[in-house]
């Protein structure tokens, strides 16, 4: 913890300092051709390295970048001293063994082949729904036709009555838009909000989720660091927020939150939700909070609790505060990630300007009728009485338990490795421990022009079999050192991997020690 304490101190030094490059070796991982800078290879095209939007080169991803693009192709040859590689770099459930949930994929197949209603042996609710649905939400057209630019009226509806029952304050459902998933939205937001002015930034946490360092260089936004408090369980420290904004060049206009966190697997308190929303209302930012993973909290009786009611429970003082949250299919219990369902709410935003990103959406025309159909279940389970009610609950309650008992399993067993320590996770899919790296392994990973963090996950895939992303492609305190991995592999899989881990960090400390 003194290492910890130590680096706290220097924040201010490091307030709009992400620790993120572009590695050179990533291109040898991917096995990519080299390419001439100025034509990239293919003299006489129009759209070489060179013309391309700079903005997309720039761009990183690590939760599939370069540690997880080598492990497919060490899944591919497969040559290794393990029978499998395990894929703990990214949030993607059933792709780790979770069960789908049967109400929700029986649903889904009489909406695709309607015909299966009368023949089907599924109980009558299942078939009551898909029919409501087909009739009443999609008039007869089913799945394959367009529906409204921002989604089935409905549906919006019933996203509006979840989000009552959940937080105890109205909804009102034109102010609910329906998405490709959350990222979809995400992006959607950001570019509405980029703006021309170079001199206006958007505020990050840092660790963070890639996805919003790549769209704001795809936009060519400047980012506003913010650091979040590892000593403090991943917590919002608001003095460093506010010398984040004091010590910036830049204007901020809006603040991005995640919560639970990705990758650090916090739960904010209410009481730092309080401070946030305070913040944004001083300083005129619009909230973007990321609640994709309000389904997953595992610490003692905690529930998750929206910054919207939050924002309610604030009282009319708070009005004027601007707020966009996001949900998804993606994450929770149901954790289908291929259908790309989600929705984002919109509290306190102009009318005029929810008007210019419904047009913004049009474009695209309407988000996929399939995922539509899944936030709606989601939203709009199986009910107390409902025939297919115990099945849903029994198998929504294992989920979830199992997730919380890998989570207590997976921070339990990271402080038991000398020179790890992980913060309990309190939500979210993920664990994010700071490891300590000997000078020797610093050095050999500079040599190698890589951040010491991904030289380790690299050594830790090929001997081990494990896919880990290391903590620089979320970004992290200057001179510490991360890993972020799921805890979606099955209890038996968890074990396992835990006991690889931590032999081959003894093996690796021992090495370069």
């Amino acid at each position: 913890m003194a290492g910890l304490v130590c680096a706290s101190r220097h924040r201010m030094s490091r307030a709009l300092v992400l620790c993120s490059r572009v590695c050179s070796a990533h291109q040898q991982i991917r096995g990519l051709r080299h390419y001439n800078s100025e034509d990239g290879g293919s003299s006489g095209k129009s759209l070489t390295l060179s013309t391309m939007n700079q903005n997309v080169r720039n761009m990183r991803y690590e939760v599939r970048g370069g540690v997880a693009q080598r492990a497919d192709e060490i899944e591919e040859i497969l040559k290794k001293p393990f029978s499998k590689v395990i894929k703990a770099n990214i949030g993607n459930p059933h792709a780790m063994g979770q069960v789908p949930i049967t109400f929700f994929r029986q649903v889904l197949a009489l909406c695709a082949d309607p015909d299966l209603i009368e023949h089907a042996p599924y109980p009558s609710d299942v078939k009551e729904r898909a029919r409501h649905i087909l009739e009443n939400c999609l008039s007869g057209h089913g799945i394959g036709a367009y529906t409204g630019s921002v989604g089935v009226v409905e549906f919006r509806k019933d996203v509006a009555r979840f989000i009552e029952e959940r937080d105890g304050y109205p909804a009102d459902y034109e102010n609910i838009y329906l998405t490709n998933g959350a990222s979809d939205g995400i992006r959607s937001l950001l570019t509405l909000c980029a703006p021309d002015d170079y001199r206006v930034a958007f505020m990050s946490p840092v660790p963070q989720y890639p996805l919003y360092t790549a769209c704001f260089s795809e936009l060519g936004v400047k980012m506003i660091p913010y650091y979040l408090d590892e000593e403090k369980d991943w917590e919002l420290n608001m003095t460093d927020l506010q010398m984040a904004v004091e010590s910036a060049r830049c204007k901020p206009r809006l603040l991005v939150v995640i919560n639970p966190g990705n990758p650090t697997g916090q739960q904010l308190s209410k009481t730092n939700m309080v401070d946030i929303v305070d913040f944004c209302h001083q300083h005129k930012l619009l909230l973007l909070v990321d609640e994709v993973y309000q389904e997953n909290v595992y610490v003692g009786k905690q529930e998750f609790i929206s910054f919207k009611k939050v924002l309610r429970e604030m009282g009319p003082g708070y009005n004027d505060v601007e707020l966009v949250s996001f949900h998804s299919t993606s994450k929770g219990y149901v954790g289908e990630c291929g259908i790309r369902g989600g929705y984002m709410e919109m509290v306190g935003v102009d009318q005029l300007v929810m008007d210019e990103l419904e047009k913004y959406m049009s474009a695209r025309l309407c988000p996929n009728t399939t995922g539509q159909v899944l936030v709606d279940l989601m939203v709009n389970p199986p009910r107390p009485g409902d025939e297919s009610y115990d099945l849903f609950h029994k198998e929504r309650s294992n989920i979830l338990a199992s997730l919380k008992k890998r989570a207590e399993m997976i921070s339990i067993k990271f402080n038991k490795i000398p020179g790890m320590y992980c913060n309990i996770i309190q939500g979210s899919m993920y664990a994010f421990p700071r490891i300590h790296l000997p000078e020797r392994a610093i050095t050999k990973a500079e040599a190698k022009d890589l951040h010491p963090d991904e030289y380790y996950c690299l050594k830790l895939l090929e001997e081990t079999g494990i896919s880990f992303v290391p903590g620089s492609g979320f970004g992290q305190v200057e001179g510490t050192y991360h890993l972020r991995t799921t805890i979606l592999a099955d209890e038996a899989t968890t074990d396992d991997m835990m006991d690889r881990v931590e032999k081959f960090h003894m093996k690796f400390l021992a090495e370069h020690s």
